[in-house]
């Protein structure tokens, strides 16, 4: 199998790296904002795990949300324990690259921001987003508990009406429980807050999420 076909495809239990068992080291607070990044978390807080393509534009989009607490990226979805960037990027890990928000939900709903979610990126491209190939910038929504993965299941059939309306092809999105979530290294948490002109390479479809509930 060559590289183009390992980045499109995800590997098996026995194609997967190896990993470790020593996890990335992580700042104890968030760049933008001071609050923690690691768990315990305040008992009221809820959190949800999304990809979106790079990690980078994806994290800033959620700690600009009112009643979002604080947020990570890291690697989830795949196989390999505590994984690096360049193993993620190596396409044999299975990971994706995702944000950790934490929220309160008596400020931003779960709906909220699997509305900022589907408006965000362009959900239809399978194992890409943009320019970005890579089955690490896969569309993903990792869920907590029933309630989640069946909020998220509805709003894909809510986006997925509005994307044909304009002319959009299938969704790819991978909705799934959450798995374990490996944070990514120190340099990447809040990276455009630490380098506002870094690349981005988020970009939405400019479709509206017509069922979008206000918090």
């Amino acid at each position: 199998m060559g590289l183009l076909n390992k980045k499109s495809v995800l590997p098996t239990a026995d194609e997967a790296l190896p990993g470790r068992t020593d996890s990335m080291p992580v700042p104890a607070a968030h760049f933008v904002n001071g609050a923690p990044l690691q768990p315990p978390f305040a008992a009221h807080l809820q959190q949800a795990v999304f990809g979106m393509g790079c990690f980078w534009g994806a994290e800033r989009r959620f700690w600009e949300a009112t009643g979002v607490v604080s947020t990570a990226v890291g690697y989830s979805g795949g196989v390999t324990p505590n994984p690096s960037y360049e193993e993620v990027c190596s396409g044999l890990t299975g990971h994706n690259e995702v944000v950790l928000v934490i929220f309160d939900p008596a400020i931003i709903s779960y709906d909220a921001l699997l509305a900022l979610f589907w408006e965000s990126h362009n959900p239809t491209q399978g194992m890409r987003q943009g320019n970005d190939m890579g089955t690490q910038y896969r569309s993903g929504i990792y869920t907590f508990d029933a309630s989640q993965l069946a909020a998220a299941k509805a709003s894909e059939k809510i986006f997925q009406g509005s994307l044909m309306a304009s002319g959009y092809g299938e969704i790819t999105t991978e909705i799934q429980p959450a798995g374990d979530f490996y944070y990514a290294e120190h340099y990447h948490q809040q990276y455009l807050a630490k380098v506002p002109n870094g690349y981005c390479g988020l970009g939405g479809t400019g479709v509206c999420y017509s069922g979008k509930q206000t918090a």
